[in-house]
């Protein structure tokens, strides 16, 4: 498959995690442009050295702010392209840290951490419900240029949600709370 395939350009994919928060909108928004540190992970996927995040802190406001998604290896820079204060948060991925710290005696800078996962945009869309609930979705379109892309698309989608769950989760805590 991968000698197949090595002739195609990559396929831009998007992976959709959503959450139910107990407050309004404009309570959530104030978490997903930035928030505090996470917790330590529980989830053994993050136990193996795949980068999870820690934080996000933003620099201005509406378009053209900048956010940096601060992970275990590094951060995103994320430009904003689209500020719709309460309803959508949409931005560029400019830069990005690897996607993992190779587990090893040695300080290893393998090839297959560089250009091979390739996080193109992000979004947060924040839809009212009744009650004064919040529906947040959280969309990241990335590629990678490992094949064969049937194999490993799903591994990539698995870790995204991962990453998704955490934030949302963390979200969610921080804006539930009273």
């Amino acid at each position: 498959m991968a000698f197949i395939e090595k002739e195609q350009e990559p396929h831009l994919s998007s992976v959709v995690t959503s959450i139910v928060i107990n407050a309004s909108p404009e309570t959530v928004w104030k978490n997903v442009v930035e928030f505090p540190e996470l917790e330590a992970p529980t989830e053994f996927i993050f136990k193996t050295g795949i980068a999870y995040p820690i934080n996000a802190k933003i620099e201005g406001s509406g378009v053209g702010a900048v956010r940096h998604c601060n992970f275990t290896t590094g951060s995103f820079v994320e430009p904003v392209t689209v500020w719709d204060e309460p309803r959508l948060l949409k931005f560029d991925v400019v830069e990005q840290p690897e996607p993992m710290k190779e587990i090893s005696f040695w300080d290893i800078d393998a090839p297959h951490l560089h250009d091979y996962f390739v996080s193109k945009q992000g979004q947060f869309k924040l839809t009212a419900l009744p009650n004064g609930q919040t529906k947040l979705e959280g969309t990241t379109w990335y590629y990678h240029n490992i094949k064969p892309a049937l194999y490993w698309r799903p591994w990539s989608d698995f870790i995204i949600h991962q990453i998704h769950e955490r934030v949302l989760s963390h979200i969610k805590v921080n804006s539930e709370e009273k």
